[in-house]
């Protein structure tokens, strides 16, 4: 009988999923350009509108959008993935772009752990202002990092759990969602992102679309949430954000050094530096041990312990810079602690100090 042999079958790793070529959204023609009528005698180029007309409603909130993006069939592969770009299409969002796989931009959701080449504008290459509009649209700023987006206009058909699952339902597609709030009866909804590009692309892709019930959403940047709570919670989050990309982009050696330099400076010695310091020793007493030296001569054994090896350099700095930035330290802490008297005025000459004038008198 022939034994029998197991056999070991081997995972294979996962092929990612290479990016289909964009589908072109709309063909060049399709989507028609209405412009808003004039109600005014001024137009303000800052509000794209003219002056004396409604001030929140205005004829672009009140007509729903001939176009949506669909992120499952319209993302795909475009020539920004060739040439690195970093930006996505503002087209793409609204659901209106007609070049498909030949446009420049990219045609996915934003990714956040890609960082943009300037922070001072959005996901899609937008300038960003040093303060928010009065009606809270546009691009935003750059002086505050805002992940919620107000949602306006919100036809309620149920209680308040029912719609924010309804509103869950449609703004999930654009990013992780942290927390919803609805308003009852204010047809009002606060959606928050966990990135803020994220918030971007959802800003742009749900203005003045529809939820279930045909509604127009008003779609704007949330103002700050005045809860003490959420203020602190929102500090500590940047804080460790910042903690963390420091963390990422800076040397571990360079951190050391500069904790054995401030230390040296304060007079204060390292607990961690210790340890190190004493397995060190305790390595080194075997070896100088074992080392020795023996000269034989008839019966006596005369044994010489080897002189010390040399302190080997740990870390960035070695133990002769250590000595040194000691001794310079000491050396500065004595000259701070003596006061230097100022030079006193020296009298030189016959003493003529009351003498004041050059005539020849007695």
């Amino acid at each position: 009988m022939e034994p029998a042999v197991a056999e070991t079958q081997v995972a294979l790793p996962k092929k990612q999923k290479k990016l289909k070529p964009a589908r072109k959204q709309v063909k060049p023609g399709d989507v028609e350009k209405k412009e808003a009528p004039q109600s005014g005698k001024e137009y303000n180029i800052w509000y794209n509108k003219w002056a004396g007309g409604d001030r929140e409603d205005s004829y672009s909130n009140k007509v729903k959008s001939q176009t949506r993006c669909n992120i499952k069939k319209d993302a795909g592969m475009t020539r920004a993935q060739t040439t690195g770009a970093k930006y996505c299409c503002l087209f793409f969002s609204r659901g209106c772009c007609p070049y498909g796989w030949e446009c420049e931009y990219l045609h996915t959701l934003p990714d956040p752990e890609a960082s943009l080449p300037d922070t001072s504008k959005d996901c899609f290459a937008r300038d960003k202002f040093s303060d928010y509009r009065d009606d809270m649209g546009g691009v935003g700023t750059f002086s505050r990092q805002n992940r919620t987006l107000y949602v306006g206009r919100i036809k309620e058909t149920g209680t308040g759990p029912e719609t924010e699952e309804v509103v869950r339902r449609h703004f999930k597609e654009w990013g992780v969602i942290e927390k919803i709030r609805v308003l009852q009866y204010r047809s009002v909804a606060f959606v928050t992102y966990v990135h803020e590009c994220h918030a971007q692309f959802a800003k742009e892709a749900m203005a003045c679309q529809s939820l279930d019930n045909d509604e127009i959403l008003n779609v704007r940047w949330a103002t700050e949430d005045p809860n003490p709570v959420s203020k602190v919670a929102e500090k500590r989050r940047l804080e460790e954000m910042g903690q963390e990309a420091i963390q990422a982009r800076m040397d571990p050696r360079i951190v050391d050094a500069m904790r054995a330099v401030r230390a040296l400076e304060e007079g204060v010695e390292l607990e961690d530096e210790r340890p190190e310091v004493e397995e060190m020793e305790d390595e080194t007493e075997p070896t100088a041990k074992r080392r020795r030296l023996e000269i034989q001569n008839g019966e006596d054994t005369i044994i010489a312990p080897s002189p010390p090896e040399p302190a080997k350099p740990t870390g960035l700095l070695s133990a002769d810079t250590l000595e040194s930035l000691k001794y310079f330290t000491q050396i500065r802490q004595q000259h701070t602690a003596i006061k230097i008297a100022p030079p006193k005025a020296q009298t030189t000459g016959l003493g003529l100090g009351g003498y004041g004038s050059d005539e020849d008198e007695d």
